[in-house]
């Protein structure tokens, strides 16, 4: 018995890339890819909630290293100024690990439903672009967690010993959190310097002549968006994208070099100069006799129209 095999449509994927699908199908789509990523999120959430403690725990331990909060029996306390702060905190933690945890899952749905509408090499530049990103938040994430036990043993040691500090467990993971997510995108900065070469905006060579003003926005912006006074975190921060910066000018550098950008033949003239001349032209040679041309000849006569009535029939 022969089963005869059903031909397979062009994908989702496809129809979106060559505009074949209709309004409603987009909606459509747009209304299915959200349910996938909310279902995503839901269920990173519920992992999340389970995972709230040890992450809790995790953020606390910075504070609790520190010989400045260790209590009478060895453990660092807190205190909660509201019966249900502690459940919302656990419910904000186990949102922000479900986030974490489904990024892969939303991420994709987000990139599918965004792709067909890009060319093929902006698709490709977005798969470096986001391939770099989770790297560099996660650097910055890093940082940001070591900057917050140096910034709270320095804002300990201002109170002395005569005054017994005991922290708001509320205010103090929405201080590690904002300063993670500060830091985290913070470091998401090279990748701007890198989109503005890719896209032709600004070369390499004039990204590295703008060092110094980056070296002081780095500071200043470091020293306005630190929230612990303490100058270990303003200058491990701006050091830090001090470096990510000149690593993302030597991309540009490379990159330059492989579209041959600078050997254009007015690459090394300024906006405002004017393109140099040769001093020794050299001299234009007479060039061959040219003969005289025949005269034209008279032009026959041209017949004059017939009578209307001579080219036209009944019908016409």
């Amino acid at each position: 018995m022969a089963f005869a095999l059903r031909k397979r449509g062009p994908s989702k994927f496809v129809q979106a890339a060559d505009g074949s699908m209709t309004l409603v199908e987009h909606i459509r789509e747009l209304r299915n890819r959200l349910f996938k990523a909310s279902l995503a999120i839901l269920v990173g959430f519920g992992v999340g909630i389970w995972l709230a403690g040890p992450v809790l725990s995790i953020l606390k331990k910075p504070y609790c290293d520190l010989p400045q909060a260790q209590t009478t029996n060895g453990a660092c306390d807190f205190v909660q100024l509201g019966p249900a702060d502690l459940f919302l905190l656990n419910l904000k933690i186990g949102l922000w690990v479900g986030l974490l945890l489904a990024a892969p899952i939303w991420l994709y749905q987000l990139w599918a439903f965004i792709a067909p509408g890009l060319h093929r090499h902006e698709r490709r530049y977005a798969y470096l672009f986001t391939g770099l990103a989770a790297p560099l938040f996660a650097a910055g994430a890093v940082l940001a967690y070591f900057v917050t036990a140096k910034g709270l043993e320095f804002l300990l040691q201002i109170s002395g010993s005569e005054i017994n500090t005991t922290l708001d467990i509320t205010r103090y993971v929405s201080f590690v959190t904002n300063l993670i997510l500060l830091f985290g995108v913070a470091f998401e900065f090279p990748l701007i310097v890198l989109m503005l070469n890719f896209v032709g905006i600004a070369s390499a060579r004039r990204l590295l002549g703008w060092w110094r003003i980056a070296v002081f926005v780095f500071f200043a912006f470091a020293a306005v968006v630190t929230p612990t006074p303490d100058p270990f975190g303003m200058t491990a921060l701006a050091l830090c994208l001090c470096a990510l910066y000149f690593a993302a000018v030597g991309v540009a550098f490379l990159n330059d070099k492989r579209r041959g950008r600078g050997k254009e033949v007015y690459a090394g003239v300024g906006d405002d100069e004017a393109s140099p001349l040769e001093a020794d032209p050299e001299p234009v040679e007479a060039g061959p006799r040219i003969d005289a041309t025949a005269p034209i000849g008279v032009p026959t006569p041209v017949d004059a129209p017939a009578p209307i009535d001579r080219r036209y029939d009944d019908m016409t």
